[in-house]
């Protein structure tokens, strides 16, 4: 689909207010507009100014706005008039969606929920059934290298290596830990008896965008499979295409034991899946977990379409060369501004530490007409669709380099 063009405009103060709700529970921070419509790699607000998107919608939005094939596959889907039949009967769409999963990760079994938290938790209680047939019951501890960003439910925030969003909430979910990254470390905790499962982001997003080195990958499978730990890579920003792999995990050769995936899988719809092999799949019993509307015909139906497009080997193809591309790019422009003290990332996933404020930054880009996040106090986080080309993302650079100005 054809992106509309730039509007000149930008976001101004005396901008239309968006209307707000007093019933809306205020846990977002949020600027002074209203998105209502979007298109190709662009969304619009009440004034009909149009804004460059970088964030996907944290990642989700991997083929844009407005897309054409995504519509239809909405369409198809809601024909049947079977939107949601819960997980006590068989429907085609899931069947087929597993299978597809199950294929192009090289794993096994697939189960379905709702979001990347339900995803990890599920994964999280599978590595522990699994352990638990392995060594009983004291086999249960779940570590989580620190940087990583798992969730906000009780065991995905004991996992998450984010002070502020723990400290509210303490105590946290028993028997989940977090843990320093370096491979000695690793491999002494590992040796615990009571250690079930080490869960990872193959490249961690909240925790600045950075890239875990493919030889460290191989590493920790080694060390986790000599010590019959499962291994967890959780993909839910990382997969399905944002770093040119289909799954951020390929690119060291490794098969995890369990993989988690969500945001981009139903073009914008909640869904995510825990992918297990049959070994941790064998572990589990009718009735050890479950959920109402994960995997649904609906949602299942436009993922088959997303997974495909997203499985393309053009697109990935497109997203490796251009993010190498797109990486040199960030390299000149840090070097040219004299505000920008690293850049990291793969693929359509780039973080950059600034010297300001990263909520500064995102600010100013806001008012060129450039939408970017965060991912901690200094850094500035891209997520662009992967459908974005050369040309809007340079676009989007020019604004970024006149934000950090």
């Amino acid at each position: 689909m054809t992106a509309l063009p730039l509007s000149a405009a930008t976001f101004t103060p005396e901008s239309t207010p968006v209307i707000e709700s007093d019933a809306l529970l205020g846990l977002y921070k949020q600027p002074p507009m209203e998105l209502v419509r979007g298109s190709g790699v662009r969304v619009f607000d009440a004034d009909d100014r149009a804004y460059l998107d970088f964030t996907s919608g944290i990642g989700v939005n991997a083929l844009g706005y407005g897309d054409e094939g995504v519509a239809q596959a909405m369409q198809e889907a809601a024909a049947s008039g079977l939107l949601h039949t819960s997980n006590l009967y068989h429907t085609r769409p899931a069947a087929r969606l597993a299978g597809e999963l199950a294929r192009l990760s090289s794993l096994d079994r697939v189960f379905f929920c709702n979001s990347g938290a339900e995803a990890n938790e599920g994964a999280f209680k599978f590595a522990r059934r699994w352990a638990r047939e392995l060594g009983g019951a004291a086999k249960h501890e779940i570590l989580a290298v620190r940087g990583a960003f798992h969730g906000r439910l009780f065991a995905t925030l004991a996992a998450t290596d984010r002070p502020k969003y723990r400290a509210p909430f303490r105590p946290l979910a028993g028997g989940v830990s977090v843990v320093e990254r370096d491979l000695k470390t690793l491999e002494h905790v590992l040796d615990g008896e009571a250690v079930a499962a080490l869960v990872i982001e193959v490249v961690q997003g909240e925790g600045g965008v950075r890239v875990l080195d493919a030889g460290y990958l191989r590493e920790l499978r080694e060390l986790t499979r000599a010590r019959r730990v499962a291994l967890i890579c959780d993909e839910i920003q990382c997969g399905l295409g944002r770093t040119g792999w289909m799954f951020a995990y390929q690119r060291a050769g490794i098969v995890p034991d369990l993989v988690t995936v969500a945001k981009p899988l139903a073009g914008g719809l909640p869904m995510g899946a825990v992918l297990m092999t049959s070994d941790i799949a064998a572990a589990m019993r009718p009735g050890d977990h479950g959920t109402t509307f994960g995997g649904g015909p609906f949602v299942a139906s436009v993922a088959l379409h997303v997974l495909e497009r997203l499985g393309d080997p053009t697109l990935l193809q497109h997203v490796a060369e251009t993010g190498t591309w797109l990486g040199e790019q960030l390299g000149a422009l840090a070097a040219r501004s004299g505000r920008v003290r690293a850049v990291r990332g793969l693929g359509f996933m780039w973080g950059l530490d600034v010297m300001q404020p990263a909520a500064e930054t995102v600010r100013k880009a806001l008012e060129t007409g450039l939408l970017v996040c965060s991912a901690g106090e200094f850094t500035v986080r891209l997520l662009p669709p992967l459908v974005s080309t050369r040309e809007e993302l340079s676009e989007g650079l020019s604004m970024l380099e006149t934000a950090l100005q």
